[in-house]
């Protein structure tokens, strides 16, 4: 950070925010960016404008008191980190898993302003969640406790003020329930104030595959540049939820073969490309294993408990690959692993998946990197789509919808490749969308004065 003004208020973060290195990697990281921003624009510094995106406009913290099914009281913790609004109302997902933590749910709402921004939709930055954890618990546990969490969240909501979403641990059966209580408490069918939900009842087609989808399409553009596409390519993609899932679809349909996944307990490893509907089926339906993917699939499946997806890229050529999983979980060494086997693209599904080093890795081996503030833009992109069909009480196909989340990921891959040529670095995709997403951000919040 040569910048003086920004190395003495990252300074200032790290004590204000003291225990939260989630939050202090993803504020480095733009924090990085920015140097020659603000000398290009000193408006911005003299309106203390990183100042006051490094601070939440509101944080709120709860208690979500629930009754399991043995009849004892069970505690939880909620958070809502509402960000930014200088572009509109919050938008972000909720994470209910035992690590969610503020210092996590601030890393993922301070991302969530940049993405929201590189949309070009009205939509500001916020976050939330849970350490509820629903693996393991019964259908009426994890009604209860949603229940619960919008008891006490419903009073921050609305399609004007904070619109959640899903995120991990939070699907269409837990947005039903948070939105079932939302109704009842509010008595209003107010179908915006949450997205994430069933096609039968305000959803959008294509949400559910969005952010998977956006990946690859945001990866399939970086190839582009390069004259190459996913056609014969040899591809990875850790995670085996949502995101992971529809990547793999995706990638199958534009011609690329995806050769492993991976969950919490292993990874699967198909040499031949993995059989999307039989994992879809396991994964969707029965909210099984890789392993019981594996059972079923027989000898042309390799399950490994424990073992590191990455490490495949050791035996054999990978050409691209998708970390969908979690934070931090592709590190320094993965990278070399990866750069070692050729691959040429890497695009995260997941929010900041890839370690600081690994970042460095696939810079210096001349790997075309989508971050994923820019490449996993798709679900809260698509979002914002549903939320104008609920606005205007209209529904669309899912052919329609695809082709615009299709086009708003062009969008974002060109406004990221055009303002890292602006700024000297063409292909720095972390560097474009750090810059593109701040400068409409700092633009709105100089509009509307110090607030």
């Amino acid at each position: 950070m040569p910048h003086a003004r920004i190395e003495s208020l990252f300074e200032d973060v790290l004590r204000r925010n003291a225990g939260e290195p989630e939050f202090h990697q993803a504020a480095r990281e733009v924090f990085e960016s920015l140097g020659q921003v603000i000398e290009k624009h000193p408006q911005y510094a003299d309106a203390s404008i990183l100042e006051r995106l490094c601070e939440p406009e509101r944080q709120i913290i709860f208690r979500v008191p629930w009754v399991d099914d043995s009849g004892h009281a069970r505690i939880n913790r909620g958070f809502r980190v509402e960000f930014n609004s200088a572009l509109g109302p919050y938008k972000g997902g909720l994470r209910f898993h035992p690590s969610v933590t503020l210092g996590t749910v601030k890393f993922l709402g301070f991302e969530q302003i940049f993405k929201n921004a590189l949309t070009g939709l009205p939509i500001g930055g916020g976050k939330g969640g849970s350490d509820f954890d629903p693996k393991g618990k019964s259908e009426l546990e994890i009604m209860r406790f949603c229940q619960s969490f919008m008891t006490e969240l419903y009073r921050h909501l609305g399609e004007y003020t904070d619109v959640p979403a899903g995120d991990i641990g939070v699907g269409g059966r837990e947005i039903g329930y948070l939105f079932g209580q939302y109704k009842r408490i509010t008595n209003r069918y107010e179908s915006g104030v949450l997205t994430g939900k069933g096609v039968g009842w305000g959803g959008s087609r294509a949400r559910t595959e969005a952010t998977g989808y956006g990946a690859v399409f945001f990866a399939e553009q970086m190839l582009a540049t390069r004259g190459e596409s996913f056609d014969g390519k040899k591809v990875l993609v850790s995670g085996s939820g949502n995101v992971a899932l529809y990547a793999i679809e995706k990638v199958h349909q534009l011609g690329g073969t995806v050769v492993a996944c991976s969950d919490s307990t292993g990874v699967v490893y198909d040499r031949d490309g993995l059989d999307f509907e039989l994992l879809q089926q396991v994964k969707e339906v029965e909210r099984g294993r890789l392993s019981v993917y594996a059972e079923r699939r027989g000898a042309a499946s390799e399950y490994r408990a424990g073992g590191s997806i990455w490490s495949i890229a050791d035996e054999t050529r990978i050409d691209v690959a998708l970390p969908s999983a979690t934070q931090n979980e592709l590190d320094e060494a993965d990278a070399q692993v990866l750069v070692k086997s050729g691959v040429v693209a890497v695009a995260e599904g997941a929010n900041m998946p890839s370690t600081p080093g690994a970042v460095r890795v696939f810079s210096q081996g001349n790997v075309l990197f989508g971050p994923g503030k820019a490449a996993n833009a798709g679900g809260v992109a698509t979002s914002a789509l549903e939320m104008q069909q609920n606005a205007s009480r209209d529904s669309w196909s899912f052919e329609y919808t695809e082709e615009r989340l299709a086009e708003i990921m062009r969008n974002i891959h060109e406004s990221c490749a055009a303002t890292a040529e602006e700024y000297g670095e063409p292909g720095n995709y972390v560097l474009g969308a750090n810059v593109s997403g701040f400068t409409r951000v700092a633009d709105a919040m100089l509009a509307l004065g110090v607030i």
